[in-house]
């Protein structure tokens, strides 16, 4: 029998580089897509899949991340006395409760593997989901709540996954592809931004994750991967023959929030979703287009 996920670890210790100078002062995860920033969107989908404790892995500069899910009596008190209580309301359900809420630093930026390897100590000896806010996901039902009910099947590490366009393959985790029954994929190997024409595929690694805390065995030696950094892909590829590790194939469509055009698509998308933006979006549109 598999163990609950109850935890899930946010990295938001990155430095954003890509879009200075917005980021210069505002970390990258509060970037807002439509009206919300990016690290809420994926605490709210870490909530929808039964999460209990949230744990950022934070950098320099990064404060405005706790102060957006901690409470404000100021901000309590101006709203109601202007008489806005639905908006106050609203703000209100993005608080963590007390005790669910957790910080460490990642003192420098040497990669995904590490800054999950500095929550070792709260996640302890149980299972855990990574989610990356810079991913952004738009689907009926979230990602890793689909993640979580296919983990309760076959245990062991799981990735989302998507199809890339081969020219994009360096930029990812690419999987070795096993068996695929179309959702799950058995996952043979797995090499981390392979150049084109040596990737094994065009299955990659998306932002979630749910991970065994074996992972640590190898990211406690600190070796580094791709690009100088501490990989998560080589501690999951070491996983490989110890226990089940699959790829999973998600409905929903992902948007690539740490690019500028990606991050412009996934407001408009996110806007046309919503009934009370819809029509003024679509009017905009095509004024522009014209």
């Amino acid at each position: 029998m598999t163990k609950a996920i109850r935890k899930a670890i946010f990295p938001v210790g990155g430095l954003g580089t890509r879009f200075l100078p917005a980021t210069k002062a505002m970390p990258k995860e509060m970037l807002p897509v439509v009206d919300k920033p990016l690290i809420q969107y994926a605490v709210e989908e870490a909530r929808a899949a039964g999460i209990e404790q949230f744990i950022f892995v934070t950098g320099r500069g990064k404060t405005a991340i706790e102060d957006h899910f901690d409470r404000s009596a100021e901000l309590r008190s101006t709203l109601l006395a202007r008489g806005k209580a639905d908006l106050w309301r609203e703000i209100e359900v993005i608080t963590l409760d007390a005790g669910s809420i957790s910080y460490t630093r990642q003192p420098e930026p040497l990669g995904l593997g590490h800054a999950i390897w500095c929550a070792r100590s709260m996640v302890g000896d149980e299972p855990f989901a990574v989610l990356l806010a810079d991913d952004l996901i738009l689907a009926d039902r979230p990602c890793l709540s689909q993640m979580v009910e296919a983990y309760n099947e076959v245990g062991g590490v799981m990735t989302a996954v998507m199809d890339v366009p081969q020219a994009h393959v360096g930029r990812y985790g690419i999987l070795d592809v096993g068996h695929d029954d179309g959702r799950l994929i058995d996952v043979k190997g797995l090499v981390e931004k392979p150049t084109s024409g040596c990737a094994p595929s065009r299955l990659a690694v998306i932002g979630r994750y749910i991970l065994h805390p074996r992972v640590f065995e190898h990211l406690d030696r600190q070796q580094r991967g791709a690009g100088g950094e501490i990989q998560i892909t080589d501690a999951i590829a070491k996983q490989i023959g110890r226990m089940p590790v699959h790829g999973f194939r998600f409905d929903g469509r992902r948007f690539d929030c740490g690019d500028k055009v990606g991050f412009l698509e996934a407001n408009l998308a996110f806007a046309l979703s919503r009934a009370d933006l819809a029509d003024e979006v679509r009017c905009v549109l095509q004024r522009l287009s014209n």
